[in-house]
């Protein structure tokens, strides 16, 4: 199953206040493991950047002034995330600047349907601790010691290693990667576990050797011979 995590930044906290986005940040999984495809872009909000945003993300109005438009990247960002579900921490506030940003240029929201909220997800699986990106990192163990400020393509790879872990999928993935693949008549595959080391032979060359010398004492007209389909 195709999914992508997502993350953006943004100018402040309330698109309907005028705030803007500012950067995408895509990374593909499929089957719950990263491809290697992201999709990446800053934008160019058409505005003053806050002092309260820049400490948070470090993007300046003049870095973003050469950068396009989000109606010069739509298109490749909506092919990139096709119809996959969307896996975002905190995902309301996510998708409520991507949804403005597609209502000012007369473009259809992204449906809520298809969001996976991992704030969500972490809350009912961690209760009662504070489940901030950083704090699921640590309690799973992944550096995140680049992250001195956001971004949004950083922090979507990092919350990808976080929701694998979140839902439980990366000990299938230490199980599958073991395994080998095996197509049945019917066309589905289902996994083989392949011993770390090949059993030893049981026949040895003087089985063979007697095998051989049996076969020649049956004749031209074995017993089985009766059991072949006639030729037609």
């Amino acid at each position: 199953m195709r999914e992508i995590v997502l993350d953006t930044e943004t100018t402040g906290l309330d698109p309907l206040r005028g705030d803007r986005l500012v950067e995408i940040g895509c990374i593909e999984i499929y089957n719950r493991m990263p491809t290697g495809q992201t999709f990446h872009r800053y934008i160019n909000p058409e505005r003053d950047m806050p002092a309260e945003a820049f400490a948070v993300h470090g993007l300046s109005s003049e870095f973003l002034s050469s950068k396009p438009l989000f109606t010069e990247v739509v298109e490749e960002f909506l092919e990139f995330i096709g119809d996959a579900p969307l896996v975002i921490h905190n995902a309301s506030f996510d998708i409520s600047f991507i949804n403005a940003e597609l209502d000012r240029i007369k473009r259809l929201p992204v449906s809520r349907d298809r969001l996976v909220d991992t704030l969500l997800l972490a809350r009912r699986k961690h209760p009662g601790v504070s489940n901030r990106l950083d704090d699921l990192c640590s309690r799973y163990a992944i550096d995140n010691s680049r992250r001195t400020k956001h971004g949004a393509l950083l922090d979507a790879e990092l919350l990808a290693e976080v929701y694998i872990d979140l839902i439980g999928a990366r000990q299938s993935q230490l199980i599958l990667a073991s395994e080998t693949r095996v197509t049945v008549s019917n066309g589905f595959e289902t996994p083989r576990r392949q011993r770390e080391v090949p059993l030893a032979p049981r026949i040895t060359d003087t089985d063979r050797e007697d095998h051989r010398a049996f076969v020649a004492t049956l004749g031209d007209k074995p017993i089985w011979n009766d059991f072949l389909p006639a030729a037609s």
